[in-house]
């Protein structure tokens, strides 16, 4: 299979409620606001649906897993897991989704179909605090960390062009339908 066939599943995780659990989440809205992919690249917004991701966790090729992972950095560090540390970054304690995702991926790989992995995570500065936006450490290394993605997406054979987004001027005088 040639990379430009290789199906990429960008995949955001993570529960928006609260705080930098939204991290992975957010950073997928954020792609798909300010970027077009290539055909091959879908990026999705996994929330906290565990399980319920096996279907499009089969059907890709590569999985770029977006996600607040607890490591050993200061708050905005940025990791880039594979291999058996995907197993480490998924056991973030305080979080039912990682639970259901580590099942996920376990379940992908006992019927065949388990895609290529890796996990773009960061560390999260309050992970705790009921609120919709994320921390301001994290607001301010998002960019960083989507550039991680991007990356990503790039190796594995996919490409995205940034979007012509307007800026806060000219959406003042867009019409209002």
């Amino acid at each position: 299979m040639s990379d430009t066939t290789k199906r990429i599943l960008v995949l955001g995780v993570g529960n928006i409620l609260f705080t930098d659990e939204g991290i992975g989440v957010r950073a997928a809205e954020e792609m798909e606001r300010l970027y077009d992919f290539s055909e091959n690249v879908t990026i999705m917004d996994g929330g906290t649906l565990g399980t319920r991701l096996m279907d499009p966790i089969m059907n890709c090729d590569f999985l770029i897993v977006i996600d607040a992972v607890l490591g050993t950095g200061p708050a905005g560090s940025i990791y880039r897991l594979t291999g058996e540390d995907l197993r480490k970054s998924l056991a973030f304690k305080d979080s039912m989704h990682q639970t259901d995702l580590v099942d996920t991926l376990i379940m992908c790989e006992l019927v065949g179909n388990r895609p290529d992995a890796v996990i773009i995570g960061m560390e999260p500065f309050d992970y705790h605090t009921m609120a919709l936006e994320l921390s301001p450490i994290s607001q301010e290394r998002q960019e960083a960390h989507i550039g991680f993605v991007l990356e990503e997406i790039v190796k594995a054979g996919g490409s995205y062009t940034k979007k012509a987004v307007p800026g806060p001027r000219e959406r003042e005088k867009e019409p209002c339908a």
